[in-house]
């Protein structure tokens, strides 16, 4: 087994070789639910490929991540979230807890504490947009 998939916690998630709850999977991605919700409803997007966090991603990677962003609204339909009071984006390295590239789904950003509203900030130095992300990618063609 590489070593990522013996030491990365949403590596053996997706390999079914830790717990978690899937609420969504396909040939690309897996969404669970996080084990640390900030609100009421609170998912992770995790590709099936690992990549240590947003900064890592390279061109070749743009399709997965558009696959990765795509999701949202599948979840979003899934679980019957209101898309105005759904926040998305990635924690943005040195910020981030786990090193396998995840996407959150949080709703409603109302029901979150002020400390977790600060951690979810969007558009801070560490919770940036799928929109930051992406132009990130472009800027590498």
């Amino acid at each position: 087994m590489e070593t990522h998939l013996e030491n990365c916690i949403f590596c053996k998630v997706i390999h079914n070789k830790a717990p978690s709850e899937k609420i969504y999977e396909d040939d690309y991605v897996t969404c669970i639910k996080d084990i640390n919700p900030v609100s009421t409803h609170h998912y992770l997007i995790l590709p099936k490929k690992h990549i240590r966090n947003a900064k890592e991603l390279k061109n070749e990677d743009v399709e997965l991540y558009d696959k990765m962003v795509s999701t949202v609204d599948k979840i979003i339909e899934k679980q019957c979230l209101d898309p105005a009071a759904t926040r998305t984006g990635f924690h943005w390295p040195p910020f981030n807890t786990v090193d396998h590239l995840h996407l959150h789904v949080i709703s409603p950003v109302d029901s979150m504490s002020l400390l977790r509203k600060f951690m979810f900030k969007a558009n801070s130095y560490w919770f940036v947009s799928t929109e930051y992300v992406r132009s990130t990618l472009q800027m590498c063609s």
